[in-house]
């Protein structure tokens, strides 16, 4: 049976940078759950970032600038936690190596998770194309990454393999 990398604040877990979740109410992750596929992922919080914590952004680039230190992640204070968030994409590529993962649905806008855009850098609440730390390596290992408004096209996809 496919396993499917889902970030663990759609499942609930309150591991948000403000302390919250974005629960994801979908009767598609509801019968992956009961298909026992469900592996939940935070990469900020494996990486050992707290929960609270200050916002954080991309800027000079998105993710994969990042992966590539021509872009940096930054949170609302100053403070530079590209590593951390390198650390925590990677502790999620081996999660997936380790249950054969091809599909993830991740958190969309966030800095790691981010599928098709993330906030700019400005933390002012706009968003801009891009991908987060945790998307843009996935996807360069050949993991299919969607955002969780995509969630039926990862469940059609997922069906196929």
């Amino acid at each position: 049976m496919e396993k499917v990398l889902v970030s663990a604040c759609l499942l609930g877990r309150r591991v948000r940078y403000d302390g919250g979740a974005k629960s994801l109410a979908s009767d598609i992750l509801t019968r992956w759950q009961s298909e026992g596929r469900v592996v939940s992922v935070c990469p900020e919080v494996e990486a050992g970032l707290p929960t609270p914590r200050a916002a954080a952004e991309i800027i000079g680039g998105d993710g994969a600038g990042v992966l590539s230190d021509s872009a940096r992640v930054v949170d609302s204070q100053g403070e530079h936690l590209s590593e951390a968030f390198v650390r925590g994409a990677y502790l999620a590529l081996q999660r997936c190596r380790q249950h054969g993962i091809k599909v993830a649905v991740l958190t969309e806008h966030s800095p790691s998770c981010g599928s098709t855009d993330i906030y700019d850098g400005s933390f002012s609440g706009n968003r801009r194309p891009g991908v987060g730390v945790t998307t843009a390596l996935l996807r360069q290992e050949g993991v299919r990454v969607y955002g969780q408004h995509d969630i039926a096209e990862a469940d059609r996809i997922l069906r196929a393999l």
